[in-house]
């Protein structure tokens, strides 16, 4: 009789843990990357009665008779499944669309999560909303080149962008090849911008005039921006004018100041260098050079033509710009976070790390959907996302909670009437042993 209370009290117990399991994923229905949760059940152990017997000579063999002891607690269980993606608008909210867990820095070791919502904090870092703790990935170098098999690092968002000295300017377009010497329509004028080792601004006008057939003279006609432009020269001369002839078969550029420049389509061309030393003084924060230095930019004349039509001749956009401070960031599903700039720039900051593991249901869950490492998930396997099978990223979205709130409010019902026969087992139990108990009235 005793061994029937105790199964229902049993079943009580295991029915309470289950409702707290199923309570837990309601209350979290709504939490960003939560993944559910599952209580099963298994039998406690069976006390025997009666053993099983072997068939013998004209009579057969009996099952053995086994009373259960009741019930305990089998396992509690993670659904890792990936929950629906939710699009938010915000840049710095990141999902996973694949089985990665993003990588951050807690003070006391690397831990996991597929809640995304992060931001970037006062000294630049990429940090977990909910926890703060630091996204780990790589940054990209002076280049915008990323070493993927580098160490995990802090992504630090980069406020501002040094400037970058100009240092070549192309020119594409065609000079009229019937253009007349001395006539005002033999005259092409192009004005383009370019920047000096400290950014600022100057205005270099170039002028060419037809001088002979198939014959032009180029000519730099102002330098303007600052004060005072010192030592302007052109191929180290102090005369900012040479002379362009072009082949009249095809239009091509033959010399230029009487010498062949060399290989157009391969890139081996050489074309004049315009040299000026702007006003002003002062070090680059982040290069070496003086701003009095010599400011060296090539000229680019390997698509300009000349045949019969109207003139065109003008300046492609140049390198080099001027500093600028970010204006705002995007990252696209690799992962890769860049940087746009108020001097029109963008510039690629990093990107962000994903990890994965032999068995993500084995990590230890911690609070504010973060995960450890425990002695079944496996150690991390690091990857880029979109390799690897560690998913991709989709920026300006969230991973909602896995839960199926119909199923767990069914669950709910079966447990609630589960807990309801255990208590039934004891009540009547007890109904029993107070028959007993009457039995000597």
């Amino acid at each position: 009789m005793l061994r029937s209370l105790y199964a229902g009290v049993s079943g009580l117990k295991a029915h309470m843990t289950k409702m707290d399991v199923i309570g837990n994923n309601i209350s979290n229905v709504n939490t960003t990357g939560y993944k559910s949760s599952r209580a099963t059940f298994k039998t406690m152990f069976s006390q025997t009665v009666q053993g099983a017997s072997a068939p013998q000579e004209g009579r057969g063999g009996t099952n053995p008779q086994q009373v259960g002891l009741g019930v305990s607690l089998g396992s509690i269980d993670k659904n890792m499944g990936q929950g629906n993606l939710q699009s938010t608008g915000i840049n710095t909210d990141l999902a996973i669309d694949g089985e990665g867990f993003f990588i951050m820095e807690s003070g006391t070791g690397p831990v996991y999560s597929r809640a995304g919502a992060s931001t970037f904090d006062r000294d630049g870092y990429l940090v977990n909303s909910t926890t703060g703790y630091r996204m780990q990935g790589w940054m990209a170098d002076a280049n915008g080149d990323i070493n993927l098999n580098g160490n995990l690092t802090d992504i630090t968002l980069k406020q501002s962008m040094p400037a970058q000295a100009t240092d070549k300017i192309p020119y594409s377009g065609n000079l009229d090849a019937d253009a007349e010497v001395g006539k005002a329509d033999a005259t092409n004028i192009t004005t383009v911008d370019v920047y000096d080792s400290l950014g600022t601004t100057h205005k270099v006008q170039l002028e060419f005039t037809k001088t002979a057939n198939n014959e032009w003279n180029y000519e730099i006609t102002d330098i303007g921006g600052v004060d005072d432009i010192n030592n302007a020269t052109l191929n180290g001369n102090g005369d900012l004018t040479g002379t362009i002839t072009f082949d009249e078969t095809n239009g091509n550029i033959a010399t230029i100041d009487g010498e062949s420049i060399g290989d157009i389509e391969n890139g081996n061309a050489d074309f004049p260098v315009l040299s000026f030393t702007p006003s002003g003084g002062g070090i680059i924060p982040t290069d070496p050079i003086s701003a009095d230095s010599p400011t060296p930019i090539t000229l680019d004349f390997s698509s300009i033509k000349q045949r019969s039509g109207a003139m065109s001749a003008d300046a492609d956009t140049p390198t080099g710009y001027k500093a600028g401070s970010i204006k705002k960031f995007a990252a696209d599903s690799s992962g890769t976070i860049t940087g746009l700039y108020d001097n029109g720039m963008k510039q690629t900051i990093g990107r962000v790390a994903l990890a994965t593991f032999n068995n993500p249901a084995g990590l230890t869950e911690e609070g504010s959907t973060v995960y450890r490492t425990s002695n079944n998930s496996g150690l991390a396997r690091v990857g880029s996302p979109g390799d690897n099978g560690v998913g991709v990223v989709r920026a300006g979205s969230l991973e909602m909670s896995n839960v199926d709130l119909s199923g767990e409010m069914t669950e709910m019902i079966t447990t609630q009437r589960g807990f309801q026969a255990n208590s039934k087992i004891i009540s009547t139990g007890d109904q029993i042993l107070e028959q007993l108990v009457n039995l000597k009235r």
